[in-house]
């Protein structure tokens, strides 16, 4: 099914559900991500955005339906799933940086223990990318001497290190304090303009509008409605979407 070689990732007829099909948290949702695309992903609390983010890498294991991944079908028994995996980095809402291990230490440690790199390499890439992100002046300091911001410019980089070739972001400032939320945007519309591919459930509806080649609205575990964002923010058909926009905005 997956031939089109632009399509990164396509979802279809995706189910999840829990008590034996009494909630649905994927109602048969299908969906596509086209290589150096950016998805942004919205909706009210429990709509099902995090699950469908989750289930495009298998942290969630569907209850039936099909996602491919550069043409693999992920559900495939057959189907090394770590290794695609690597290519799929993911940031979550909570850092889950190793508080033991310095900053470099962090972003280093996936990269050679699964023998990608050396660790001169890894060393050499991660200071490439703290000084992408402005924290070069860390690299030998513990999270716990971290700001929040710092904390979530450090989770990108440490899944960047590893060369993916999706970024997904599971609602990455919702953890943060307000003055911080910037500083991550900053870092991720960089990836954007760089021609990252990326999938990102948010809050942040600026963010969506801005950077967003898509967007995608979700309300009890289905996409009601997709589109650019002029379309989605200046001209939503779907009730249960203006109704959304009209409390959030």
């Amino acid at each position: 099914m997956a031939t089109n070689t632009d399509v990164l990732i396509r979802v279809e007829d995706l189910l999840k559900e829990y008590n034996d099909g009494a909630v649905k948290a994927l109602n048969h949702c299908n969906m596509e991500v086209k290589r150096g695309e950016v998805v942004a992903i919205i909706g009210p609390s429990g709509s099902g955005k995090s699950t469908m983010l989750r289930s495009l890498n298998l942290l969630e294991t569907p209850t039936s339906g099909h996602i491919y991944f550069d043409g693999v079908d992920l559900n495939d028994k057959a189907v090394d799933i770590n290794r695609h995996r690597q290519k799929m980095g993911m940031v979550f809402q909570h850092f889950n940086l190793f508080p033991h291990l310095t900053v470099k230490k962090n972003i280093t440690l996936a990269p050679v223990q699964l023998k990608l790199k050396t660790q001169a390499e890894a060393d050499k890439k991660a200071e490439e990318l703290l000084e992408r992100v402005g924290l070069s002046d860390k690299a030998k300091e513990y999270p716990s001497m971290l700001s929040g911001g710092q904390k979530q410019r450090i989770a990108i980089i440490r899944a960047l290190a590893m060369e993916p070739e999706v970024m997904l972001f599971d609602e990455p400032t919702s953890a943060l304090d307000p003055e911080m939320v910037g500083e991550v945007l900053d870092v991720m519309k960089e990836l954007a303009r760089a021609g990252m591919t990326m999938v990102v459930v948010t809050h942040e509806m600026g963010f969506a509008r801005e950077v967003g080649d898509r967007v995608l609205f979700m309300a009890d575990g289905n996409i009601l409605e997709e589109g650019t964002p002029a379309e989605i923010f200046d001209h939503p058909k779907n009730p249960r979407l203006i109704d959304f926009l009209g409390k959030v905005l």
